[in-house]
C-alpha cells in the first residue's frame, strides 16, 4: 500500500518535460522575438535586433510555416512536430544508448557483472568508503583533464550493480559516476571540450589558468566526495554492512568478458580524443564489442540476441527522452526566441562592481543552461557577449571563462534538458524526479562554493 502511495507521488520526467516543452511554446506568445548575427557558430556582439511578432491566438492552429523573415509564435502543429524534429536531432544519442543498454543485457545475461563484482569487493573488503573515494578520483580526472563524460556510460550499469549488491538504493552508483564527471566539468583544468571555444573567445591562450581551476577542481571534489560518502552513511544508518562475498576465482569466459570490457573503455578514451568519435562511430564501436561479448559468453546465437533486446528494453523509455529534451531547443529556435532570453539576461548583469558583475555573470549562465545544455553550444553564443560585458566591469577573461564553467556545470547536474543526464539516467534506469531530490542539496552547496570562489577570483585577481 506504502508502495503505490510512493509511486504516485513520483512524476513521471515525461510529464516534466512535455509540461516544459509547451511551456517553451507559450513563451513564443508573450516573449519578444529577436535574434544575434552570426558568424558561423559564433554570435556577433552588440547585433540583436527585435523582429516583428503579432502573436494573436489565430497563430495557435496556423497550419503552414510562415515568412522565415517574419516572427511568428509557435502553433499546436509546430509544437507537435517538434517532437519527431527532436528525436530526429538526438537520434545518434538516443541509439547509442540503446545500444549500450543491449551490451549491458550481454554481460548481465553471462554472469560476468555480478562475478566481477564479487571479486572487485572481495579486493577491497566490502570496503565501500575506500572504493568510492577512489573511484570518484579516476573518474572525476578523466572528466577535468580529458572532457570524458559520454564514454562513462559504459561504467554507469556497473556501479549501479555495485551498490545494489552493497545493499544499497541504484542511485548511489549512478550518483558516484555523475556527481564525478560534474565535478570535473566545473572546473574543466584542461578540458578540451569548453576551453578551446570559450577561452580564445575572450582573448586568452587555450589551457591558461589551470592552476586555478586545479585548486576550484579539488574544492569541488572533496565536497563531493563528503557529500556521496555522508549520504551512503547516513542509509546504512551508521553500521557496517554484512557482506558474505564468494573469493572464488573467476571463469575464463567472465575473465575475458571483463578483459574484453576493460580494454574496451581504455581504447574508447583514446580514441574519442585522438579521432574525435562523433555518436555514429561510438555506436558502431559498441556493436562491435557487443558481438565480440556475444561470442565469448556463451549464450549461442539466440540467447545473445534474447539479452541484448532484453538489455535495449530497459532503456526504451528514458531514451525517447532525450528527444523530446531536443524538441524544447526545437521549439525556442522555430518562435525565435532563444536570443531573446540570452539578451534580457546579460541585461541584468549589468556594469557593477567586478564582484557583482563576476556572480550576475555565474547566474546568468545557470539560468541560459536550461536553454542551451550544450557545453559547447552555450560557450559559442553567450562567451562573445560575456566577454565584453567583463571588460566594462573589471571582470578579467579568466574570471569570466571561469563563471561560464562553473554556471554550465552546475545547471547540468540537474537540468532536464540535457541530453548527456538524460542518457544517464536511462543507462541507471533512474528517474529525474528521484535524482533531483537526492541531489538538490548538493546542488546548492556547489552554487555557494562557485559564488565564494568566483569572489576569490576576483580579489586575487585571477
Amino acid at each position: 500500500m506504502a508502495e503505490n502511495a510512493s509511486e504516485r507521488k513520483t512524476l513521471n520526467p515525461l510529464i516534466i518535460l512535455l509540461g516544459i516543452l509547451v511551456l517553451a511554446g507559450a513563451m513564443s506568445y508573450f516573449v519578444e522575438s529577436g535574434r544575434y548575427e552570426r558568424n558561423g557558430r559564433l554570435v556577433v556582439p552588440g547585433s540583436y535586433q527585435v523582429l516583428d511578432k503579432q502573436p494573436q491566438v489565430a497563430h495557435l492552429f496556423r497550419a503552414t510555416a510562415g515568412d522565415a523573415e517574419q516572427a511568428y509564435p509557435v502553433s499546436i502543429t509546430e509544437l507537435l512536430m517538434s517532437i519527431p524534429l527532436g528525436l530526429e536531432r538526438g537520434a545518434g544519442l538516443i541509439f547509442m544508448v540503446l545500444i549500450i543498454g543491449g551490451m549491458f543485457g550481454i554481460l548481465t545475461k553471462g554472469g560476468a557483472v555480478d562475478a566481477g563484482l564479487e571479486r572487485l569487493l572481495s579486493l577491497v573488503k566490502g570496503n565501500i568508503y575506500v572504493l568510492v573515494i577512489a573511484l570518484m578520483l579516476v573518474f572525476s580526472a578523466g572528466s577535468t583533464f580529458l572532457g570524458l563524460a559520454s564514454e562513462y556510460l559504459l561504467v554507469i550499469p556497473l556501479m549501479v550493480a555495485m551498490a545494489q549488491r552493497l545493499g544499497m538504493a541504484p542511485i548511489i552508483g549512478f550518483a558516484i559516476v555523475t556527481v564525478s564527471v560534474k565535478v570535473g566539468y566545473l572546473s574543466s583544468v584542461s578540458n578540451p571540450l569548453p576551453l578551446t571555444i570559450a577561452q580564445p573567445l575572450v582573448g586568452l591562450q587555450i589551457f591558461s589558468g589551470a592552476g586555478f581551476r586545479f585548486a576550484c577542481y579539488l574544492v569541488f571534489l572533496l565536497i563531493g566526495i563528503g557529500f556521496m560518502l555522508w549520504v551512503i552513511r547516513r542509509q546504512a544508518k551508521g553500521e557496517q554492512v554484512e557482506l558474505v562475498l564468494n573469493h572464488s576465482r573467476l571463469s575464463w569466459r567472465h575473465s575475458l568478458m571483463l578483459v574484453v570490457l576493460m580494454a574496451s573503455i581504455g581504447f574508447l578514451v583514446y580514441a574519442s580524443n585522438a579521432w574525435h568519435w562523433k555518436h555514429e562511430a561510438l555506436s558502431a564501436y559498441y556493436i562491435g564489442i557487443s558481438l565480440l561479448l556475444a561470442v565469448i559468453s556463451g549464450l549461442g546465437a539466440n540467447g545473445a540476441a534474447d539479452a541484448f533486446v532484453s538489455g535495449m528494453k530497459k532503456v526504451l523509455l528514458a531514451s525517447f527522452l532525450i528527444g523530446v529534451a531536443s524538441a524544447v531547443a526545437v521549439t525556442l529556435e522555430q518562435g525565435q526566441i532563444l536570443d531573446s532570453v540570452v539578451h534580457s539576461l546579460v541585461g541584468l548583469i549589468g556594469e557593477g562592481s567586478p564582484m557583482v558583475a563576476a556572480s550576475g555573470m555565474f547566474m546568468a549562465q545557470l539560468l541560459l543552461d536550461f536553454l542551451i545544455p550544450s557545453t559547447s553550444g552555450q560557450a559559442a553564443v553567450s562567451m562573445p557577449i560575456m566577454g565584453p560585458i567583463g571588460q566594462l566591469s573589471g571582470v578579467s577573461g579568466q574570471t569570466t571563462v571561469l563563471a561560464f564553467l562553473f554556471g554550465n556545470g552546475i545547471t547540468n547536474m540537474l537540468t532536464p534538458t540535457s541530453g548527456t543526464l538524460l542518457a544517464y539516467l536511462a543507462t541507471a534506469n533512474v528517474g529525474w524526479a528521484q535524482w533531483a531530490r537526492f541531489v538538490l542539496p548538493l546542488w546548492a552547496i556547489f552554487i555557494v562554493t562557485a559564488l565564494v570562489l568566483l569572489a576569490v577570483a576576483v580579489q586575487i585577481g585571477f
